[in-house]
């Protein structure tokens, strides 16, 4: 990474501008970073209690459907994704870009999100309605509430029993 820089004749010019280092050691990190779940996560957990006390049923993680959403209503044909903000690159102010490897975050976060869209393309294109929750939008659980029962519609309409 280069910062422009007034040289002392008073022009322009670049200079390389050291990466910040990491204050963990390459091991420390490593543990850190095999403790993060892709699943369980306590925004998920706390969308599946919301949606469950709301009266709705669901599948968790179906394998069979694209993208293995987090939650699945196969009866509906309908599924949701709880995303994390930092994660998917959401854009919020709920996270910070790390300050060392940006390259590589960026570059691996950026692949997160092209995977996203094609999976609710694919989705798309076999009938599936999808609706993303960001991990920020808990913080207005109403509001919240009202996009799931726009979404799924009334919990006694249908019953998910998870059979064929």
């Amino acid at each position: 990474m280069c910062r422009p820089t007034l040289s002392k004749d008073g022009s322009m010019k670049n200079s390389p501008v050291p990466e910040p280092r990491d204050p963990l050691t390459p091991q420390q990190r490593s543990e850190r970073m095999s403790r993060i779940r892709s699943r369980d996560t306590k925004p998920e957990m706390c969308i599946r209690r919301l949606v469950h006390g709301m009266g709705y049923r669901y599948r968790l993680h179906r394998r069979g459907v694209p993208g293995t959403p987090d939650l699945v209503f196969s009866s509906r044909k309908k599924v949701i994704f709880v995303h994390g903000c930092f994660w998917h690159l959401h854009g919020c102010t709920h996270y910070k870009m790390p300050q060392t490897r940006r390259e590589f975050w960026l570059k691996k976060l950026e692949a997160n999100v092209q995977r996203d869209q094609r999976v609710l393309l694919e989705l798309a294109n076999l009938g599936w309605e999808s609706l993303v929750i960001w991990e920020c939008e808990l913080r207005d659980v109403a509001s919240l509430r009202n996009r799931i029962v726009d979404f799924l519609g009334s919990a006694s309409k249908k019953r998910d029993t998870g059979k064929k």
